[in-house]
């Protein structure tokens, strides 16, 4: 990916939004956004891009010969797999009985019932012994509660190989394998902190190194620290400090640049920090966002927003994931947002208990 444009997205803030159906939104991450603004444009957020999600699930479907060895992994099992992963946590993150709740609930049944209850996975894994991707994608349903029992008879035997430990990967995906191992409940093959500390960023690697490909590296590895922002507290407290410190100016150039699908990750960052939510960047970050996104809830991956009012103005490929990312740094971000609120109402003296 890149990480320059040759338009400011911002040139037209709002583009992707019916005149004043969001305020304008020409500040970035650097400017403190009006107090509140996140948890103004948050609800509508995520319920949009979840129902763009709904009314695309077909697109997610898998075809017919995704056994066969010229089908295109990336294409097929990655989307149903980050489906299922993010619309778990979604699930998770919102309140029983709200319409989002109910519908990323939907959605992680339908990507199980693609995978025929996690048979397709076991013949994936027995064509496929050496491969982590089929242990990674049914990691997603173990730990929602979706379980296979054959799946894990033959991968028992597996995940104890010497090979299985020593996969040559990067290492945020080898820490992306050890938490689909705490997921599924088995012993993990290696030490997550020893595999953190080689990572981009538990090295705290200098701020101004930070590009595309190490930001991705960067969610990632706290996705997997904290399964998938579940878990806040397994982040070190200089972790914490060295993201709070930087994700502003990360964020800044993201938008600068259109990236929105990594503007969405770093959010989804931002919400798995333990304590509370840094609501300024979240303030600053989330209208611009939100105006990004197109009526129908779709969010471009990268560029200036498109004004075109047809149902789908861009390819399910160039939108599906950032549209997902922005419904899972949503859900998170209310999370935190309404977190803090709690905790500042338990400790205030006089002040109103309130939910937004």
């Amino acid at each position: 990916m890149t990480t320059t444009a040759t338009q400011d997205p911002r040139e037209t803030p709002g583009a992707g939004r019916p005149a004043g159906e969001h305020a304008s939104s020409s500040g970035t991450a650097g400017a403190s956004g009006a107090p509140g603004a996140a948890l103004a444009v948050l609800p509508g957020v995520l319920a949009s891009a979840l129902a763009w999600t709904d009314a695309h699930r077909t697109r997610f479907a898998l075809p017919d010969d995704v056994l066969e060895p010229h089908t295109q992994v990336n294409a097929t099992l990655k989307p149903l797999g980050e489906l299922a992963q993010l619309g778990s946590t979604i699930r998770r993150t919102t309140a029983p009985g709200a319409p989002e709740h109910e519908l990323a609930g939907d959605l992680v049944a339908y990507a199980w019932k693609q995978l025929h209850e996690g048979a397709l996975l076991l013949e994936l894994l027995r064509a496929e012994p050496f491969a982590a991707y089929p242990y990674e994608i049914y990691a997603a349903f173990a730990g929602y509660g979706l379980r296979h029992e054959g799946f894990e008879a033959l991968a028992r035997p597996l995940t104890a190989t010497r090979a299985w430990a020593h996969t040559e990967q990067h290492a945020n995906r080898q820490l992306g394998l050890v938490n689909s191992e705490r997921r599924v409940g088995v012993v993990t093959h290696t030490d997550a902190g020893g595999v953190l500390s080689r990572t981009w960023l538990g090295g705290l690697s200098e701020p101004w190194m930070f590009e595309g490909p190490s930001g991705y590296a960067l969610t990632h590895t706290v996705f997997h620290l904290t399964d998938w922002g579940r878990m806040p507290d397994r982040v070190p407290g200089k972790i914490d400090g060295y993201l709070r410190t930087w994700l502003p100016a990360w964020a800044d150039g993201c938008l600068e640049s259109g990236q929105w699908d990594l503007t969405g990750e770093l959010l989804a960052v931002a919400a798995s920090l333990p304590g509370p939510a840094p609501a300024e960047l979240l303030d600053a970050v989330w209208p611009v966002l939100a105006d990004v996104q197109h009526p129908t809830g779709c969010v471009p991956e990268t560029g200036v927003p498109v004004q075109d009012p047809a149902p789908d103005p861009y390819p399910f490929i160039d939108c599906y994931h950032s549209t997902l990312v922005t419904a899972f740094a949503a859900a998170l971000s209310l999370r935190s947002l309404r977190q803090t609120d709690a905790r500042t109402d338990e400790t205030t003296p006089g002040r109103e208990r309130h939910t937004p």
